[in-house]
This record gives C-alpha cells, sequence and structure tokens, in this order.
C-alpha cells in the first residue's frame, strides 16, 4: 500500500468512530435502557449522564421508582450512528455512588 493509501485509510479510520456523546442522544439511551429492562421507553427516565470517551454512563429511574446504573457504547461510522445495547444494574443513583480513582 503506497503512503498516499495509507494515510487516507488512516483518515477514514479517524473519521469512523466519534465519541459517544455524539453517537448516543438522549433518546437512544431512553430506547435502549427500556428494551434492556424490558419496559416501554415511556416508562424510563434517563439522567445523570456523564460521557467518557466512546462510552456514555447514565442512571436510570422507571416509572415503579427502581434506580439503574446503566452504560452504553457508541460510536459514527460511514455506515451511520451505532449504539450498543444498554447494560444496566440495580443500585444507588450515580450522584450518591463515588467513582473509582483512576
Amino acid at each position: 500500500m503506497s503512503p498516499a493509501a495509507e494515510m487516507d485509510s488512516l483518515m477514514l479510520s479517524l473519521l469512523a468512530v466519534v465519541c459517544a456523546s455524539m453517537a448516543a442522544s438522549d433518546h437512544a439511551l431512553v430506547e435502549q435502557t427500556a428494551s434492556a429492562l424490558g419496559l416501554e421507553p415511556h416508562d424510563v427516565v434517563v439522567s445523570q449522564r456523564i460521557d467518557d470517551g466512546t462510552t456514555t454512563r447514565f442512571r436510570a429511574r422507571t416509572e415503579s421508582g427502581e434506580d439503574y446504573h446503566c452504560l452504553v457504547g457508541g460510536s459514527i461510522s460511514l455506515l451511520g450512528r451505532s449504539v450498543s445495547e444498554a447494560v444496566c444494574t440495580p443500585g444507588k443513583p450515580l450522584a450518591e455512588t463515588p467513582l473509582p480513582d483512576r
């Protein structure tokens, strides 16, 4: 592969992945979370969103008052937006849970 072709390939690769904050809309978070919890989207409220690279962490609260910690991965490629299924675990809201030291 020529240096120009390698550079083109590298540029396309860099353009192919964009952080989750741009890929995962609030609507997508609600849809994916509702699906993961077996609920309807109108039964889920998403808040305390934290975008960290290709991962978005957030709090989800159901209409019945249950709290969950959730996360999704997201990217934007030449084929469009892609948001992973939500992974949720029951627990306290994020504001009440200290973040681990990095």
